[in-house]
């Protein structure tokens, strides 16, 4: 299968939302003969092949990733060849991604499993607030990258302000592969610099690919660009370099060569365009995708932690297919035959009604049905091998879970999902009891489907809360249960999630000391705590950190487990308000035991109760979550805007003009100033000025603002009472 397998590609589509990701996708499946016809996001029709959800229909957005596989053999039927693999046969796997902030989960667990992706970018607003989100979740799981800059047919597209904004936003060394024929409305294809060759899109939807020589008044132009793009791939090849600096003119071949080399060592990021939507420029970024994003085999080798003897070892996987079975559940949906769980494949073969075991929860599980998608519909197939992404039927788990081919690999499981944490919460309550059951089936489903989204019951009022990324993800969710599960639900008001921390040093010394009838209960524990530097933290989202300094055994070595999980527990509650508290540092130095009173249970109590006792000491502040808005509004409403946001409480970044004149204003606003802000915009500004918001910090909350919580969380709790 290893020919077969330098012939897969599994990439991603990300973007901003409404780049166009998902018109692309659609596209590509109908040059690539999976469909017939082509559907459009908006606009009547069955809808987009990959938005298969009513409401993904209705609204025109994306909420969860789909996933489809197809066969390219090339945009024209000689003359092309594929480096890595040969031929022209090459598999796809795709999957097509939301680019709405508050579903940014499903992009975490695609790009979590995927060897390459596209970044597309719209021609005319360039980077976006949400392809800076993107970008950053490609470099955490370092996948190689193209950049599509879609949209060319629109007023104000500009390439040149897309590569500018790929090097000055993102840092990219981004590089023109191709330039526009024509622009905006006059826009008629490509130029591809490599070949020195114009590419025209012919047909009723663009799928006779036609290729003449330069237009004559371009020449100059792409033998300019032309050298500039020579000039940055050769840093990858030597062999190049030396043929340009001897002034000889390089092969086809040993450019795509170079480029492959700055893609797949995440150094370059080579630049195409087009019209999706006007279906122009899409065959070429498909040649680009097998020609330069890797394959299973020549993608940076993927790991696994392994647990030996208690150590954590990494271990590296190989997309073999005779080795032991190792893949990961990335997203799992519930659906009318049961769960399907989409999988990654990294290592071994696992054939249909195999035993496989989860190592998560060390049970084994039968693979009884294996299927290959195509968005909501499915084929049937006997097996995978390594380096494939397929979904299982039936089989119970959750989403991030390691399976394995045989019980020696139990210790095994694959690194986890980035999973942010939720900032808005709100209530729900069933209308009777029928619609109760329904409801928590529903909650029980999305929980185990998302990880994003919360579910809990309050513990002193009782009502059942969600959680989740924003206003637009809880809403999509209460939709769901309305229309999935029939269960009518009262919603409360949204709440901000706020948290505590600590802004000083505080000593704590504290013994826990009991003495009943035979053996008692006897812990000291004694050192420091203060608040966890940046530079401490070992994970992005770590908001706890333990040091054991204890020497000489005035501790003995097994209780320090309970003393880490004593201060641990008392970070659920903190003493301003009850909200969880984030970002500290606890340092145990010293302590006393007792031969016979101490134990796990003691050192456990006598460290919540230091723990309390240390953070009241060490200036607690309540803090609150500030989103990153952008608003994009005519210049008109400019003012209005900037002095609503300051309103707000809103601290501005900064504003700019895109080539339609329009005002792109940045700012960091507290969530708790942003309900209702839609409505508010739409009204100050006649319905022309939109925005998006994604969570960007805990910030310090003002002294008026911190009584106002506190006050409001005292009477909610007493009311509870």
């Amino acid at each position: 299968m290893s020919k077969d397998l330098a012939k897969t590609r599994n990439i991603g589509i990300s973007a901003h939302i409404d780049s166009g990701k998902t018109t692309l996708t659609e596209r590509i499946l109908f040059y690539c003969d999976k469909i017939h016809k082509i559907e459009d996001v908006r606009g009547g029709g069955d809808g987009a092949k990959m938005d298969h959800m009513e409401l993904e229909k209705e609204k025109g957005i994306t909420i969860t990733s789909a996933a489809t596989t197809v066969h390219w053999k090339g945009s024209q039927n000689d003359g092309i060849t594929f480096a890595e693999g040969g031929g022209k046969d090459i598999k796809i796997n795709i999957i097509d991604t939301p680019g709405h902030v508050d579903f940014t989960v499903e992009v975490e667990r695609s790009l979590r499993v995927l060897d390459g992706a596209i970044l597309v970018l719209c021609s005319v607003a360039g980077v976006q607030s949400q392809s800076i989100t993107v970008d950053r979740q490609m470099r955490r799981y370092r996948v190689p990258r193209l950049a599509f800059l879609n949209k060319m047919d629109r007023m104000g597209a500009n390439p040149f302000n897309g590569v500018k904004a790929l090097r000055e936003k993102l840092n990219h060394n981004a590089v023109l592969m191709q330039l526009p024929i024509g622009s905006e409305d006059q826009f008629s294809g490509v130029i591809d610099l490599i070949t020195k060759k114009a590419y025209y899109f012919d047909g009723d939807n663009g799928e006779k690919v036609r290729i003449e020589d330069v237009p004559a008044d371009m020449a100059d132009q792409v033998e300019e660009h032309r050298e500039a793009m020579l000039d940055a791939v050769s840093e990858f090849d030597d062999t190049l370099m030396e043929k340009l600096l001897e002034g000889e003119e390089p092969t086809e071949e040993e450019i795509h060569n170079a480029v492959r080399i700055g893609v797949n060592t995440l150094k370059l990021t080579p630049v195409y365009m087009g019209s999706a939507f006007k279906n122009k420029g899409v065959q070429t970024l498909i040649d680009a995708v097998s020609r330069y994003l890797p394959s299973p085999l020549s993608c940076e080798a993927p790991t696994a932690k392994k647990d030996v003897d208690g150590k954590e070892e990494v271990m590296k996987l190989e997309p073999k297919d005779d080795l032991p079975l190792v893949a990961m559940a990335f997203k799992i949906t519930d659906e009318q035959f049961g769960q399907l769980t989409y999988t990654r494949i990294y290592q071994g073969t696992l054939n249909k009604g195999d035993t496989i075991f989860n190592t998560r929860t060390k049970k084994k599980v039968r693979a009884g049905r294996l299927v290959r998608m195509n968005s909501d519909d499915r084929d049937n197939i006997d097996s995978a091998g390594a380096g494939d992404i397929i979904a299982m039927v039936g089989v119970d788990c959750a989403s991030g879970d390691t399976f394995v081919g045989n019980d020696n690999y139990l210790n095994v499981s694959c690194e986890g999902i980035h999973v942010p944490i939720p900032v808005i919460e709100l209530s729900v309550k069933a209308k009777d009891k029928d619609a109760q059951a329904r409801m928590s089936k529903g909650l029980a489903r999305f929980r185990k489907e998302d990880p994003t989204f919360h579910v809990y019951t309050d513990e002193e009022s009782g009502e059942t809360r969600i959680a989740g990324m924003g206003e637009l993800h809880l809403e999509i969710y209460v939709e769901r249960l309305k229309r999935e599960y029939k269960a009518e639900v009262e919603v409360g008001a949204p709440q901000v999630n706020y948290r505590e921390t600590i802004r000083t040093e505080a000593k704590y010394d504290y013994t826990h000391k009991k003495q009943t009838g035979g053996s008692g209960q006897f812990g000291q524990v004694v050192g420091f705590i203060r608040p966890l530097a940046e530079d401490k933290k070992e994970r992005e989202d770590q908001v706890f950190a333990f040091n054991n300094n204890i020497k000489g055994g005035s501790i003995p070595g097994e209780f320090i487990g309970a003393c880490e999980k004593g201060f641990q527990d008392v970070m659920d509650k903190g003493p301003l308000a009850a909200f969880p508290v984030i970002n500290v540092e606890v340092d145990l130095n010293d302590g006393k035991h007792h031969d016979v009173d101490s134990s796990d249970m003691a050192f456990r109590i006598a460290s919540r109760q230091a723990m309390r006792q240390a953070i009241k000491a060490a200036s607690p502040v309540l803090l609150e979550p500030y989103m990153k808005v952008e608003v994009e509004t005519p210049d008109e409403y400019q003012g209005f805007v900037i002095g609503d946001l300051s309103s707000r409480r809103g601290i501005i970044q900064g504003s700019e003009a895109n080539d339609n004149g329009d005002a792109i204003i940045n700012a960091l606003v507290p969530l708790s100033e942003m309900f209702g802000y839609a409505t508010e915009l739409r009204s100050g500004t006649a319905g022309k000025a939109g925005y998006t918001m994604e969570f960007a910090e805990y910030k310090e909350c003002p002294s008026n603002i911190q009584e106002q919580v506190m006050k409001e969380r005292a009477e909610k709790l007493a009311a509870e009472e």
